[in-house]
């Protein structure tokens, strides 16, 4: 009993945690391109973890180390970027709701790559997530190709994680969390320095308020919502599975949304009938 209060704790901080992280984005791109701040993101999060990297160097078997990387990549650094360039252009709620389907992409990666068996009350489920996911894409106050393909980005970023969820849970599951993220995100720093230098982040007035603002929502984002949750979502995948810590996706949105309404962006009834229709989709397919 006492596991599974700790497992609730670890999850309701996390929707809290990343349901806050589509507003700051935001607040970063006032003033700093979605380069700029996804890389200050990740750069943050690994300046923050870089005194715990010895030790998990140490802890991490070499022939895991590969794996780790990759890991980071895949489950942080590109969708990063994918988040903050899908929010030049549409809401940050909107972000938020689409996250939602990464328990949908869990099992879809899981049974068509790691052998994870399905029913046929988890595939109703994603096919009705699916269906949500057709009448928000339509629901869209001004729908063109360009928002349909920049909303596409969130997806992307969703299938990574969903790709990330089960080779954390199938490969790494003996490393501790710390290690893991301590490692993947060290090797991102240098990355991330790069696209900071060509994309003229340090040639900016970086003492000015309205750039100082946005750097520190960027580095925020990088501290608490990357490398602090990180961490204890790994620790979640370990303690509990894959599939549960992949549900966090069920709080998110509304923490996303109600931050996005205070920063004046507008849910109309149509759109809040799809995110219903799609954490249906996501209920059904994790319902045991």
């Amino acid at each position: 009993m006492k596991d599974k209060l700790v497992n609730w704790g670890i999850f309701a901080a996390l929707c809290l945690i990343w349901g806050s992280s589509f507003i700051l984005m935001k607040l970063g791109l006032e003033a700093i391109s979605a380069y700029q701040v996804a890389a200050l993101r990740m750069l943050s999060a690994g300046i923050v973890l870089t005194p715990f990297a010895v030790d998990s160097f140490k802890k991490i078997p070499k022939n895991k180390l590969f794996l780790v990387v990759f890991s980071g990549l895949i489950g942080s650094f590109f969708p990063a970027f994918l988040f903050c360039i899908a929010e030049t252009k549409i809401d940050s709620g909107i972000a938020g709701i689409l996250n939602a389907l990464t328990p949908l992409f869990t099992i879809v990666v899981g049974v068509l790559f790691f052998q994870l068996k399905t029913t046929k009350q988890k595939t109703i489920g994603v096919l009705i997530g699916f269906v949500g996911l057709c009448c928000l894409f339509a629901a869209q106050k001004n729908l063109n190709f360009e928002n349909i393909s920049y909303a596409s980005l969130v997806l992307i970023a969703t299938l990574l994680y969903g790709i990330n969820v089960n080779m954390v849970s199938r490969h790494l599951h003996n490393i501790g969390s710390l290690h893991i993220t301590a490692i993947a995100f060290v090797f991102l720093i240098v990355p991330c320095l790069v696209i900071l230098y060509f994309t003229g982040y340090f040639s900016l007035a970086i003492a000015s308020p309205i750039i100082l603002k946005a750097t520190a929502a960027a580095f925020l984002l990088g501290v608490l919502g990357t490398a602090v949750a990180t961490v204890i979502y790994y620790m979640l995948v370990k303690r509990a599975s894959g599939l549960f810590a992949s549900t966090v996706t069920y709080g998110i949105p509304f923490v996303a949304m109600f931050w996005g309404i205070l920063g004046g962006e507008h849910l109309n009834f149509l759109q809040g009938i799809c995110m219903g229709i799609i954490l249906l989709g996501v209920y059904i397919t994790n319902k045991k």
